[in-house]
């Protein structure tokens, strides 16, 4: 799949915004010979596996110029990079433990110009901030994952749906949920595509 498929989804990307996301295969395909952050054999479906999967929040949400995201365990820098790109008016704080990672993220974020991200090397618990929404790419359980960023998150919501976690999970989790206010949307028709059958964006408010 190619960027092309990405903008059949999104219509209403800049030039710029294409030419950004057409430059992540080419970005990507260099940094994973030297650190490997996406699986070798899975690096040829990018776009689908995880370009068009880290937008799923972008169906989901449409985030107002000036709200502030945090994206735990980013990895490569996904979900974060691919939002950056989609949400230039957005801040996008990328933290992942492991630094080899974040030193990719870094490089990418340079290379596209991205004027609307930061970086840490650290756990979640130790960034001293407060969000509109955290977002995360199936890290662990989703009542794990709450006591991690329990207390990082901005009281007063300004967007079209509260603050609070936003996180893309797939398979059955509904145990991980118990006693919990939650909201799923189901990726699969929002891009017709076979491979997001069971997987969800879960939105936790605050």
């Amino acid at each position: 799949m190619a960027a092309t498929e990405v903008f059949n989804h999104f219509s209403e990307l800049s030039p710029n915004q294409k030419k950004q996301f057409d430059q992540l295969f080419e970005l990507y395909s260099d940094w994973n010979e030297k650190i490997n952050v996406i699986s070798r054999k899975d690096i040829s479906n990018l776009y689908l596996n995880h370009v068009l999967h880290s937008l799923a929040i972008a169906k989901v949400i449409n985030f107002k110029p000036g709200t502030k995201v945090l994206d735990v365990g980013t990895g490569g820098g996904f979900p974060g990079i691919p939002l950056a790109i989609f949400f230039p008016e957005t801040t996008f704080h990328m933290v992942d433990s492991v630094g080899k990672k974040i030193k990719v993220v870094d490089a990418v974020s340079e290379a596209l110009e991205l004027k609307n991200t930061l970086t840490t090397h650290g756990r979640a618990e130790a960034i001293d901030d407060q969000f509109d929404f955290v977002v995360s790419r199936a890290v662990t359980r989703l009542d794990v994952f709450s006591k991690w960023v329990h207390g990082k998150f901005l009281k007063n919501s300004f967007n079209e749906i509260q603050n609070g976690i936003l996180y893309l999970k797939g398979g059955d989790f509904k145990d991980e949920l118990r006693g919990v206010k939650y909201k799923l949307y189901p990726i699969e028709p929002m891009f017709g595509n076979e491979f997001f059958k069971d997987k969800y964006v879960v939105h936790l408010p605050r």
